[in-house]
């Protein structure tokens, strides 16, 4: 339970209680439970516009909030896993294979975190190393050879930032990625599922077309890294995340991303099928305006696209 629904879910609790006493007693009349819970949407629909950056990012880590397997399962008419990065072994934290949705194939590459406490330390919490990125290249090039469209979910807190991971080239391996996916010559199109935070996510983010779910995030860094670096205060998270602009909307007025997926009232969770359908229908869109682009075309926005972020503007000022 998020705090910010602690008084949405109490109120629930006891409009359920009622209905189960008038199943007995019959105390309450059908328009006054009808009452209660049109003042319980009120109250949904004030708490909901009224979330704070930090809160948006509680509904984006929310352990309930559909994975990217998840996503896979529900918006693939198949899917086939490939494993390994032909180097030093598989990384579980990047799910690759080869998927049909809506009767087109893809190569499919993603960053999975777990569902529970044995999938998540599995899963190394959706922290990757350098294998996994690797391995999601080795994805990729499938995909070039064979031009079919790359469909890449992120969702991490970041690159596994340990010991064994910068012996192996984590740094080398994320920037591999950049230059490669930058000239891949086949469409990409890129979905933020949930964190997508610092080169962890974008060393598998460059693409033609960028979309977000309205809840997810986008940012350098984590507002506790990012709190712990300017203030050194934990206290100081919900400023961060204010700071950081990093929610969807920020991003899409920035043209960072393309598009903004709504999702149901109180995040993803609360109604997942609506939302593998949304998800669906944009991959499906955005993958046939891409394939009616030239390759030099499709090379060449690309790299405006990228080329284009963190515009400036310089102000001369007299000696």
């Amino acid at each position: 339970m998020l705090d910010h629904e602690k008084q949405i879910l109490d109120h629930e609790k006891t409009i359920a209680q009622l209905k189960e006493q008038n199943k007995v007693n019959g105390i309450w009349t059908d328009e006054e439970i009808v009452k209660l819970e049109k003042k319980l949407q009120q109250l949904k629909n004030q708490v909901y516009s009224q979330l704070s950056p930090w809160e948006r990012v509680g509904i984006c880590r929310h352990p309930e909030r559909p994975r990217s397997i998840d996503y896979i399962k529900n918006i693939c008419e198949n899917f086939t896993e490939i494993f390994g990065d032909r180097l030093f072994r598989d990384d579980p934290a990047i799910v690759a294979g080869l998927g049909v949705i809506q009767g087109q194939k893809f190569v499919i590459i993603a960053q999975e975190k777990g569902c529970d406490t044995e999938s998540r330390l599995y899963r190394n919490f959706g922290m990757p190393h350098p294998e996994g990125y690797r391995k999601a290249l080795r994805a990729m090039k499938l995909a070039e050879k064979f031009t079919l469209p790359v469909l890449s979910l992120l969702d991490t807190p970041g690159a596994y930032p340990g010991l064994t991971a910068e012996e192996r080239g984590q740094g080398s391996a994320i920037a591999t990625n950049l230059l490669e996916m930058a000239n891949l010559k086949t469409p990409i199109v890129v979905l933020l599922i949930g964190e997508g935070c610092s080169g962890g996510a974008l060393g598998m983010g460059i693409g033609d077309v960028i979309g977000m779910l309205e809840h997810a995030y986008y940012s350098v860094i984590s507002p506790e890294g990012c709190a712990s670096i300017l203030w050194r205060d934990a206290a100081k998270n919900e400023e961060a995340a204010k700071m950081l602009k990093m929610q969807s909307e920020d991003l899409l007025a920035f043209d960072v991303i393309d598009a903004i997926i709504p999702e149901p009232q109180g995040g993803a969770h609360h109604d997942p099928k609506i939302v593998y359908e949304d998800v669906k229908k944009f991959i499906s869109k955005e993958t046939k305006k891409l394939s009616k682009v030239s390759c030099e075309d499709l090379l060449e926005k690309r790299y405006q696209k990228f080329r284009k972020l963190g515009a400036f503007t310089v102000q001369q000022t007299e000696a």
